[in-house]
């Protein structure tokens, strides 16, 4: 049995000796450096673009602005969510007539070295007419004249709405209400490795691109349809990643751009994103207003949750289309048993860079709201949160249950899940009832510590498919080829652990390939936590087809059922018999099919209709500094039911990443505008990450008590329950810590001078009424 053990990573000797091969490590002959020129306007019309001393400038190959491209060049298209009413908001590689964000790229420069190409860009003159940014998604709603994208008619580009029940009519009856306004700031996923990308043409007039991560073969069409080209004629090759998280391996200008350069001067062209370019330029997620409106009843049992939510979406729509929109509102309810839900949902464009995926969409920032929520309405009842939180849970009795909304064209439906169970496996793991003595003690003592929970149902597992192909070459070797795309995750480890419990073989003599649009006949690629799911389950078809073929060729060699036959340990056994003697090495009949002709090769494309619901739950134990403000997490505690666990590790290892992600998001984090659209946390100095300092140990538990029915594995994806929940379970936490102070948590990231603001006008209050 390899599948559930902790088996070590493939992946990893080659990283840790030094042999990843990322795309700044590839150099060709005769290879050139691109350098982009921006926007550094938020809003503007573009007068006059002079290249002159420029293109005159020593060892300048090309220098491009938007005039200069096709003009039957299309925008760049919507890969997920797409909605045919935003194709007018799509961007082009480069702007023309106007810029609508500080970053917009405007000219490509390509030179013999960056150096060269960065002192060509300096010479470069652009005329610009500043216009009036658009900063804020109220104001922007309200323009009538002032419109990023005139065609479309309105600065609120699209409106989701969605509702089971008649919330109005609910909240009627509801003997209590409840409103709040909750905001999450706009952030983004940061790499180590910043984007990348190497284009050349091989020696048979192909276009190679080098660098494309995540969905290499979705990329190769949307380029062959740009470039108006046949897909034979262009080659992507995924390079190792240094972090991915959503806004990595999208298909950005550059990734039309720099392969556009290569085929005009037919020489490698590379050009590597810096990281002031990566915080202008590459997606940014996360920035929402929610007004919320809840009813309930004494016992905490919410009746109804009504919630406009204004996304603040960037100057254009990407190719994610409206993806993060549609999971804010599908996974909003979460694990509870709402009787009345409505959602509407506003998509507005503003004069910031535009806005795609990171890690946990749509439910980092729906979950922050509800759970923030929950906690507000234990606090009017004066209940124990996670006593409403228990009120109302889904039960198991009602799987599959369906909250009735639709996001990425299915209707919400859990598959499975005992939320009621993890709910108090968390309770006791943490010391639930023995908190508030605890808490008590500390305060003697003049420390302020608090707990708090937070929910979550994460999304996995989205299809419609994905594609595998096994095969045995005459060495013994099972080669593995996936649609999916490694960044980090373990597919090959994964992969290779499902293929060697179907063949009987160690999980080290599976070889998986991946990201080679030559080498892969097609594929989905590595997004939404689908990989093990979907990915995994084509792998787990195909392999079981060439086990099936294998094992007919052992059974008319034998003269045995081939029913009463099976695999392991690298061989082949009659499993009608008490001792399961094995009759042959696996590899005498893989030399027999040889020889006979027979090929030792299977492909299976396996479909699913339905996304998987992995859920948990995040238990934050917080000691705050009055002083200063300063949060501390003295314990962290994650509990996930993944249905089942291909590599237990693998899984730890995403849970653990992730929480330092949702961390970030919950306290450091920021990508801050001013009212002139001008970026003003463009470095490190001012954008915040958590370190290894900061980032606490966790006790994780893994649960497998909900295996999914959709899937042959019973396997949920776990790349983003880490992150999603970190927010509010810290924010809960704080306000249990400084429950005798005025403070509330309604926006992020929390700040120690919010803190600081609320324990001053606690003390003030404090004293007033003393005397």
């Amino acid at each position: 049995m390899t599948i559930g053990t902790s088996v070590k990573r493939v992946e990893d000797p080659r990283f840790i000796t030094g042999k990843g091969r990322y795309v700044g490590d590839i150099r060709l002959p005769e290879q050139c450096e691109a350098v982009i020129l921006r926007s550094p306007h938020a809003h503007a019309n573009i007068i006059r673009i002079d290249t002159d001393k420029a293109k005159s400038f020593p060892d300048v190959q090309l220098i491009l602005t938007g005039e200069d491209l096709p003009e039957d060049l299309l925008p760049i298209p919507m890969r997920l969510a797409p909605n045919e009413s935003l194709t007018k908001a799509l961007q082009y590689p480069l702007a023309k007539g106007k810029v609508r964000y500080v970053g917009e790229p405007v000219v490509l420069v390509v030179a013999s070295s960056r150096y060269t190409a960065e002192d060509a860009a300096d010479l470069i003159d652009v005329c610009y007419e500043p216009l009036p940014p658009l900063t804020d998604v109220h104001k922007s709603v309200q323009e009538v004249t002032n419109l990023l994208h005139p065609e479309i008619g309105s600065n609120d580009l699209f409106v989701i709405h969605s509702k089971k029940s008649d919330a109005d009519e609910c909240l009627k009856r509801c003997p209590h209400v409840l409103e709040r306004e909750l905001y999450i700031q706009r952030h983004s996923g940061i790499p180590m490795e910043t984007r990348g990308l190497l284009a050349t043409v091989d020696t048979d007039e192909r276009l190679v691109v080098y660098g494309s991560t995540k969905v290499v073969h979705f990329n190769q069409h949307i380029l062959s349809r740009l470039l108006k080209k046949d897909l034979k004629e262009i080659r992507f090759i995924e390079t190792d990643v240094g972090g991915g998280f959503g806004p990595r391996g999208e298909f950005y200008p550059e990734d039309y751009l720099i392969p556009y350069a290569a085929l005009q001067l037919g020489r490698p062209v590379k050009w590597i994103e810096d990281r002031l370019e990566h915080m202008k330029a590459t997606n940014h997620s996360r920035e929402q207003k929610h007004y919320v409106t809840v009813g309930f009843d004494e016992t905490g049992k919410i009746h109804a949750f009504k919630d406009d939510i204004f996304i603040d979406t960037g100057a254009y729509i990407r190719t994610h289309g409206i993806t993060v929109p549609e999971l804010t509102q599908g996974m909003l309810a979460g694990p509870y048993d709402f009787h009345a839900i409505e959602f509407t949902t506003h998509v507005v464009a503003t004069n910031k860079t535009p806005t795609g995926t990171y890690r946990g969409p749509g439910r980092f920032e729906g979950t922050f709201v509800r759970e923030r929520m929950i906690d507000m309405v234990a606090k009017e009842l004066n209940l124990e949160p996670t006593v409403v939180r228990e009120r109302n849970l889904i039960k198991p009795s009602q799987m599959p249950y369906s909250n009735g909304i639709s996001a990425l064209g299915q209707v919400i439906e859990y598959d499975s899940g005992d939320y009621p169970h993890i709910l108090e496996t968390a309770r006791q793991a943490v010391g639930w009832k023995e908190f508030p003595e605890k808490k008590a003690m500390a305060k003697r003592e003049g420390k302020h510590i608090g707990l708090g929970f937070a929910m979550f149902v994460e999304k996995s597992g989205l299809g419609p498919w994905e594609f595998c192909e096994v095969e045995f070459t005459k060495n013994g070797e099972l080669i593995c080829r996936t649609g999916l795309a490694d960044i980090g995750q373990g597919v090959e480890t994964a992969l290779a652990q499902i293929c060697s419990e179907q063949l009987g073989i160690p999980y080290l003599k599976v070889k998986v390939i991946h990201g080679d649009t030559d080498a892969v006949e097609k594929g989905n690629g590595s997004f939404a936590t689908r990989g093990t799911v979907v990915g995994g389950s084509a792998a787990w078809y195909a392999a079981e087809a060439l086990k099936r073929k294998i094992l007919q060729a052992a059974s008319a060699r034998y003269k045995l059922p081939v029913d009463d036959l099976d695999i392991s340990n690298e061989f082949i056994f009659h499993t009608e018999t008490s001792t399961r003697e094995p009759i042959c090495r696996l590899y005498d009949v893989l030399d027999d099919c040889e020889k006979q002709g027979i090929a030792l090769r299977e492909k299976y494309t396996f479909s699913i209709d339905h996304m998987s619901y992995p859920y948990g739950i995040h238990a934050a134990e917080v000691a705050v500094d009055i002083a200063t403000g300063k949060v501390k997490i003295e314990k962290y505690y994650i509990a996930y039911d993944v249905g089942r666990a291909i590599n237990p590790m693998l899984v730890h290892g995403q849970l653990v990443g992730g929480m330092a992600q949702g961390l970030g998001g919950a306290i450091y984090e920021e990508l801050r505008y001013d009212e002139n659209g001008q970026l003003t946390t463009g470095s490190f100095m001012d954008y915040l990450l958590p370190s290894s300092v900061e980032v606490p140990e966790m006790d994780i538990q893994i649960l497998e008590n909900s295996p999914s029915p959709l899937n042959p594995l019973g396997v949920k994806g776990a790349g983003e329950g880490g992150t999603v929940a970190v927010a509010p379970a810290i924010a809960n936490a704080v306000i249990n810590a400084l429950e005798d102070f005025p403070l509330q948590i309604v926006s992020l990231p929390i700040r120690p001078e919010q803190i600081r603001e609320a324990i001053k006008k606690g003390s003030v209050k404090r004293e007033e009424e003393a005397t």
